[in-house]
């Protein structure tokens, strides 16, 4: 998959132990909108996350994609967009490098919504599926510019609005 851009933030040493973290990420789209995970604060991220050992990407897909929003991918409609990379010190392990992994892919959905399984964290923030124009996503996270993630997802939906023909 190629490699869409990096986000460096340099603060590691050449000399840390690397811990890598592969996510996988879903572009959802109907009628112009996208699907998101919205909080109750307004901020949206694109559905997915890391992926547990033995899956493939695409059984990652579906699985995060379903916990998330409660939506049911169509695994013949799965294509790859590409990968972002980020580097940085990492926030639980002081001395390491985090090299994180993202690769987004284009899905379609069935239709069906099956009930979401979020995380604790997820469900306290509030989360729930919310189909956003990108335009909306990209000012609304914007405003809130206060984590890493909606950094990368806002870089890269501002990025997928360049490339769109």
């Amino acid at each position: 998959m190629r490699l869409l851009f990096t986000l460096d933030e340099k603060d590691y040493g050449e000399d840390f132990p690397v811990i890598q973290k592969k996510a996988v990420r879903a572009v959802i789209k109907k009628d112009g909108l996208i699907a998101t995970q919205r909080s109750a604060a307004g901020e949206y991220k694109l559905p997915g996350g890391g992926m547990e050992p033995g899956e493939s990407e695409i059984q990652a897909l579906a699985r995060e994609v379903r916990e998330e929003t409660g939506l049911i991918i169509r695994p013949e409609t799965v294509r790859g967009i590409g990968e972002i990379l980020e580097l940085r010190e990492d926030i639980f392990e002081k001395g390491k490098k985090y090299e994180a992994h993202s690769y987004y892919y284009s899905v379609e959905v069935t239709g069906e919504e099956v009930p979401l399984s979020m995380t604790d964290s997820e469900i306290a923030a509030g989360y729930h599926l919310a189909w956003e124009k990108p335009e909306v996503i990209i000012a609304e996270n914007e405003r809130i510019m206060d984590t890493k993630w909606k950094l990368r997802d806002t870089r890269f939906l501002k990025f997928l609005e360049k490339e769109r023909p």
